[in-house]
C-alpha cells in the first residue's frame, strides 16, 4: 500500500529520497528536488525547477518555470521567483579548477516576501531584503535593503515597495493599503511594528 503524500508531485518530476516537502506544496513537470533540500508548506514549483541539496525554501513560495535554486540559496516565506531568473553560488567558476563544496559556495539569503522578476540574475553572496522587488532582467551585484525596488544592470535602487507590492510615496506611505514606513539599518520597517 503506497503512502499518501500531503503534497503533489507531477509524474514527470523527480523527488529524491531525503528531500523534505511541506503539506500542500505542488511540484510540476520535469522538476528535480534533491536529497537534503527542504521546501515549506503551500509552495508552487513550476516546470523544470531544480532545487539543490542543502537548499531551504520557506512556506508559500512561488518558483516559476526554469529556475534553479542552488546550494547556498535560502528563500524565506512568500518569496516569488519569476520565470527563468538565475541564482549563482560560486563567484569565479572554472571548469578546469572545480570549486565544488560548501567552502566555495557563497550564501544568498532572500528575505520574506521578496519578489524577483523574470530573467533577473542574483550574483551570489548578496542578501535580498524582506519585501524587496527586483525588476525583470536586473542583475543584482550587491546587498538589497528591505523594501528596495532594484532595476537595471547592474541593479540600482529606484524606490521603495510596500509589503503589498505597491510603490511607496516620497513620505514612505503606501497609496493602496495605507501602511507607513520609516528608514532603519536594513532598509525600511513598518511604523509601529517591532
Amino acid at each position: 500500500m503506497e503512502e499518501q503524500k500531503s503534497y503533489f508531485v507531477h509524474p514527470s518530476a523527480c523527488v529524491d529520497d531525503g528531500a523534505s516537502i511541506g503539506a500542500g506544496t505542488k511540484i510540476w513537470h520535469f522538476s528535480h528536488i534533491s536529497a537534503g533540500a527542504s521546501i515549506g508548506e503551500g509552495c508552487n514549483l513550476g516546470q523544470n525547477v531544480f532545487v539543490a541539496p542543502g537548499v531551504t525554501i520557506g512556506s508559500h513560495c512561488k518558483i516559476q518555470n526554469n529556475v534553479s535554486v542552488y546550494d547556498g540559496v535560502q528563500l524565506g516565506d512568500y518569496v516569488f521567483c519569476g520565470p527563468s531568473m538565475v541564482f549563482t553560488n560560486v563567484q569565479r567558476p572554472r571548469c578546469k579548477y572545480p570549486q565544488a563544496g560548501h567552502e566555495f559556495y557563497k550564501p544568498t539569503p532572500v528575505g520574506e516576501g521578496a519578489s524577483i522578476g523574470a530573467n533577473a540574475t542574483i550574483v551570489c553572496g548578496h542578501r535580498i531584503g524582506r519585501h524587496a522587488f527586483i525588476a525583470a532582467g536586473s542583475v543584482v551585484t550587491k546587498d538589497v535593503p528591505d523594501h528596495a525596488v532594484m532595476m537595471g544592470n547592474p541593479a540600482r535602487q529606484r524606490g521603495w515597495a510596500c509589503e503589498c507590492g505597491e510603490s511607496l510615496t516620497e513620505e514612505l506611505v503606501c497609496p493602496k493599503c495605507g501602511r507607513r514606513y520609516e528608514q532603519g539599518p536594513d532598509g525600511l520597517a513598518e511604523k509601529g511594528k517591532a
